[in-house]
């Protein structure tokens, strides 16, 4: 059976499409109410809220699909913000002709997720558009969240200062590798990280760390989001190329194509500055989990230097220190990249 235009008219088919497929799986003690908004409890502490939309191609894929990535993707916004995931809402864009056993693949996804991340989707709403006749049918996902930041620490990178650790949860570009290779139809062995990275995260937090900033590493990878800290910190950052974490079949993926994991999406690391004192209790946190086996410092920021007027413009916010004992300047990523990742 597929997604027809009559799914999206807000009568009949539109009403069994959200009973069968979506309240049947996510239904709580909020959803179930129906309503327009949901009515949640007051919190104790001050909120965070985040948004996110997911469009990933395909939406299958090794290691998971858009339903696990956007509960994911949008609990670990959250966590970043030193914030925990609480409530989120779903907002589904349906093209005519969508399998529905996707789509109920897709939200059972998305209940696992949302269990597993103790997060309940509270509100949510579907619209069906016209297929133009070259998609056999597509899947969007919107996300709103809310969490509650119940620690001290309220991570940001403007807090950074210099001298801090920059620490690395894991290895890079599986996310990345596993899309483009089902893209492709080249088998391997690489799965995507998607993941939800609360257990690491509330160990900092709660664990006596300094934190001064944490990001996932999505979009753009590494090197981009080096680059945002570093600007948002007022710092530059120098980091080791040879400490940097990659998978051997993520290697062997990126030598075959000529790709960087640098610059690769990936959906279950993150990046945060610590306090340089730090470091090593970061490490062990981190290392006690699966998702942060292989973490490692990568680097270190740095007082940007004084302006030199023979050499007029903008110093490099991050510095990378190759394998072979050079230096040169890691840009973020220019132009599109691969499009439809997350």
């Amino acid at each position: 059976m597929k997604i027809t235009m009559a799914h999206g008219s807000g009568g009949q088919e539109t009403r069994e499409l959200v009973t069968e497929v979506f309240r049947r799986r996510l239904g709580n003690e909020h959803l179930d109410r129906m309503e327009d908004a949901a009515a949640l409890p007051r919190l104790d502490y001050p909120l965070a809220m985040t948004t996110d939309t997911f469009v990933v191609t395909p939406p299958e894929f090794p290691g998971g699909d858009i339903g696990k990535l956007a509960v994911c993707g949008t609990v670990n916004d959250l966590w970043m913000s030193g914030a925990r995931p609480l409530y989120l809402s779903a907002g589904f864009v349906l093209r005519e002709g969508l399998e529905i056993g996707l789509l109920e693949r897709v939200a059972g996804s998305m209940a696992q997720a949302a269990r597993a991340a103790g997060v309940q989707i509270v509100a949510g709403d579907t619209k069906v558009i016209e297929n133009s006749g070259d998609d056999a049918g597509g899947i969007f996902i919107n996300t709103a969240g809310i969490g509650c930041r119940q620690w001290a620490l309220t991570p940001g990178a403007a807090d950074a200062r210099a001298g801090d650790a920059v620490i690395l949860s894991g290895p890079l570009g599986n996310h990345h590798a596993a899309i483009l290779s089902r893209r492709l139809g080249i088998e391997n062995n690489i799965m995507s990280d998607c993941a939800d990275l609360g257990p690491p995260a509330e160990a900092l937090l709660a664990g006596g760390v300094r934190v001064r900033a944490m990001r996932d590493v999505t979009r753009g990878g590494l090197a981009t989001v080096l680059n945002e800290m570093a600007a948002a910190a007022g710092l530059r950052i120098e980091a080791e190329e040879s400490a940097i974490p990659v998978d051997a079949d993520v290697e062997r993926f990126c030598a075959l194509l000529g790709l960087d994991p640098l610059y690769m999406a990936n959906e279950g690391k993150f990046i945060c500055l610590v306090a340089d004192a730090d470091a090593e209790r970061a490490l062990e946190l981190l290392r006690a989990f699966p998702l942060g086996a292989q973490a490692a410092r990568i680097g270190r920021t740095e007082a940007l230097p004084a302006p030199d007027e023979k050499l007029p413009g903008a110093e490099p916010p991050v510095i990378l220190r190759t394998a072979l004992g050079g230096r040169r300047i890691l840009d973020s990523l220019y132009g599109e990249g691969l499009p439809r990742i997350c």
